[in-house]
């Protein structure tokens, strides 16, 4: 046996802390998003407000509908970054590696630290107590053999729940009469064009192979061998280095057709992309604007640049390609670098050599931002570290655009 992985997936995370940090809000519906005056979807909610029909990703409109006296709430990113540092720090205390999926979520490879199965299950149960009586939250866990078990397993009593999923035989029985959505990776697309061809359940996909690599290729090859209960991945650590990109987009509350105004969101944007790029000591190589229209068409730009170095870069690249599509009512505005890079990668070009290209562009970024405070009357200099946190920037975009 290659691995024994644990799954661990907080509870309602957003809303769990806040329920935690204001106990008043216990025992009742919780949604964590957008309010509902505004535009925007639900990011999680409690499971009082999942009794309702609401779920993570729904429109909020029509979350509102189905429980119009819940609570709602923006979510406080900053609050759950450092909460997830803690979880972090107990998950990595029982893993030779650690791969996290988001902030509430991990798979751990434990088999050094536990040996066996039943030591495995001492693990999991002490995660789950450290984080009850350190952090005061409820998590879900799942040990199996492999990724795909582990994360059925931890799904399989939420919420607060444990379960094991020992060999392919089990997972096997667990899944074969299930939905084909219970296999990661298929979709609602996936599973429609399955349902197209009466292929409904995981035992149609076992007993109609061919059918379903015919259908889908590659994926289907895949979906197959997890059909098995075959499922070699392993625990990977992420490293920033394989991201494919870096990005930052707004949903504006109203649809903006102030297209200088959208360039000041994209100084913005291109801000909070060269930060979190250089937190992880990265450049790019390219620079992709992203647009959605009022009638939610999507629309992306790219642009390839010598390396993607500053801000300045980055906004000037961005905006030179948002003069060049057509000027329509616009509902969401993003901006993101692509083919990454580390710093010592990085080549110098001409002009770095001719001059002081850093303080050529720390002076125009400083103009910038004195030209934006001018216009809407707000210090960008002096509060940038607030409005890299991203309710701080939206609530900052959606105060530009009214004064705009």
């Amino acid at each position: 046996m290659d691995q024994i992985i644990i799954h661990v997936d907080m509870d309602a995370f957003f809303a769990a802390v806040e329920i935690r940090d204001d106990p008043s809000l216990r025992g009742k519906p919780l949604i964590i998003g957008s309010l509902p005056s505004e535009r925007g979807v639900v990011a999680t909610c409690s499971y009082e407000a999942r009794k309702y029909g609401v779920h993570s990703a729904m429109n909020i409109k029509e979350a509102y509908r189905l429980c119009p006296n819940g609570i709602y709430m923006h979510p406080h990113m900053e609050k759950y970054k450092a909460v997830s540092a803690q979880l972090h720090e107990i998950w990595g205390s029982y893993a030779t590696a650690l791969e996290a999926i988001a902030f509430d979520e991990a798979y751990l490879d434990v088999k050094e630290r536990s040996g066996d199965f039943d030591g495995a299950r001492e693990i999991g149960h002490e995660i789950k107590r450290r984080i009850r009586d350190e952090l005061g939250l409820s998590c879900s866990v799942g040990v199996a053999y492999s990724k795909t078990a582990a994360k059925t397993a931890s799904e399989e009593k939420k919420p607060g729940g444990y379960y094991e999923i020992r060999t392919p035989e089990e997972f096997i029985e667990l899944i074969i009469d299930r939905d084909v959505r219970a296999l990661y990776t298929v979709g609602q697309k996936t599973a429609e064009k399955l349902y197209a061809s009466g292929i409904r359940t995981v035992r149609d996909i076992r007993e109609r192979q061919e059918d379903v690599v015919r259908l889908l290729g590659k994926q289907g090859q895949w979906i197959t061998r997890l059909a098995a209960g075959i499922d070699d991945r392993k625990v990977t650590p992420y490293r920033p280095e394989d991201a494919k990109s870096i990005g930052r987009e707004v949903t504006f509350q109203k649809d903006v057709v102030n297209y200088d105004y959208l360039k000041d969101v994209l100084l913005l944007l291109a801000l909070c992309v060269d930060r979190r790029a250089r937190r992880v000591g990265l450049h790019g190589k390219g620079v992709t604007l992203k647009l959605t229209y009022a009638d939610m068409k999507a629309i992306s730009r790219s642009r390839g640049v010598f390396s993607t170095d500053s801000a300045v870069e980055i906004y000037r690249t961005a905006a030179q390609m948002l003069d060049q599509v057509d000027h329509r009512s616009v509902r969401l505005i993003g901006v993101s670098i692509y083919n990454l890079s580390d710093e010592e990668e990085a080549q110098l070009r001409l002009d770095d050599l001719l001059e002081d290209s850093a303080l050529r562009k720390e002076t125009e970024l400083r103009k910038l931002l004195d030209d934006l405070g001018q216009r809407y009357g707000l210090d960008f200099a002096g509060h940038l570290e607030q409005i890299y946190q991203a309710d701080t920037l939206h609530k900052t975009v959606e105060y530009m655009r009214k004064h705009s």
